[in-house]
């Protein structure tokens, strides 16, 4: 499907701007699913093979928090770690279980979910900032966490903003810590979750490693352009940019 020059640089650019939205603000897979579909990649192994491309981000986003990693009150980092490669394994499994046709009818309706929650995270982190528990089960915590890590391992877009969200929710209050533990469990989930999409031989590699490179470097050098836009500008445009994708692909489906 690298059969043309023009496929091939709108692989490279969605991978590169993708990368640099996911280290900036989130949405990148609001351009790499498109991106991927357009080139002639049916719905479902664009979606796999899209969330192949940017685990690197996510995996370095780990990284760099390293060192203010904390678990969300109800759970432990070993927990953490064993519901969200549990709930992206089975996330992942659900899709392999969905035919192509069916996910192409859920894609429009899935973007535009997660162009949703990406519009209203603000008000979503707000809300869970000022209702925090002041005990929290374990049962409770990890219910959340699997929910959230089956739609993540399922569809990847608007994770970011339910993790934060729930850890809010949750009790926890240092955002670096918030940011370390969402980091995580993206990576972990996400891993598993490409394991899983690898072995049901969904994943169109060319594509995905291709964009896996251009990805790393837009979260590298991209993100220092990215935040000299200011923050309101560029969530507005990642809305639109959601917005627009998701009724493109209404309108032909």
């Amino acid at each position: 499907m690298l059969d043309t020059t023009l496929n091939l640089a709108l692989l490279l650019v969605a991978a590169f701007a993708a990368g640099t939205l996911n280290a900036v603000a989130g949405g990148g897979s609001f351009l790499t699913l498109p991106a991927l579909v357009f080139t002639g990649v049916p719905p479902l192994a664009a979606n796999a093979t899209g969330t192949v491309a940017l685990l690197p981000g996510y995996a370095s986003g780990a990284l760099g928090f390293r060192e203010d990693l904390q678990a969300p009150p109800g759970l432990s980092l070993g927990g953490l770690a064993a519901v969200s490669l549990l709930g992206g394994a089975t996330g992942a499994a659900l899709l392999l279980l969905t035919d192509d046709r069916t996910f192409r009818v859920l894609v429009p309706w899935l973007l535009l979910l997660a162009t949703l929650l990406f519009a209203i995270g603000p008000t979503l982190l707000r809300r869970a900032d000022g209702d925090r528990p002041g005990h929290v089960s374990a049962i409770r915590a990890t219910a959340g966490l699997m929910a959230v890590s089956i739609y993540g391992g399922y569809f990847n877009g608007g994770l970011g903003i339910l993790l934060l969200a729930l850890f809010g929710l949750l009790g926890q209050s240092n955002l670096n810590a918030m940011n370390g533990a969402k980091n995580v469990v993206s990576a972990l989930l996400t891993s598993i979750a490409v394991a899983v999409y690898a072995w049901g031989g969904v994943v169109a590699w060319p594509q995905a490693l291709m964009m896996m490179i251009a990805a790393t470097a837009g979260g590298y050098f991209g993100a220092r352009f990215a935040r000299r836009i200011p923050a309101p500008v560029l969530r507005a445009a990642i809305v639109v940019t959601g917005l627009i994708m998701a009724a493109l692909f209404f309108s032909s489906s």
